[in-house]
């Protein structure tokens, strides 16, 4: 066996066991209630950082005002319960109509 082989082999049982983990110890392990709060909060700043770095930059360079000025069009319509669809249009649509007026 060559090592990547056993590299894979390694990975999926390692993903295997991380699956497997949840069904046997569901009713065995008690999580207290501030671990679920910090890893709710952390998969929060998690998911704002990455839409963050999406919106801000492109190519480790700043990716102009039309962008981050979309995706806070996109949060806005989102924070009012607009339809996904609704949402994802209305970005775009910022974003184009922004660029179309010689904002980069």
């Amino acid at each position: 066996m060559n090592a990547t082989v056993v590299v894979i082999l390694a990975l999926a049982v390692g993903t295997y066991a991380f699956r497997l983990v949840g069904p046997v110890l569901h009713g065995r392990v008690e999580i207290p209630a501030r671990v679920q709060e910090l890893a709710a909060a952390g998969a929060v700043v998690l998911l704002v950082a990455l839409l963050a770095t999406g919106a801000l930059t492109e190519g480790g360079d700043l990716a102009g005002w039309a962008r981050p000025a979309g995706v806070l069009a996109g949060g806005l319509l989102a924070w009012r319960r607009a339809p996904f669809v609704v949402v994802v249009v209305g970005a775009a649509a910022t974003t184009a109509l922004l660029r179309a007026a010689g904002v980069t």
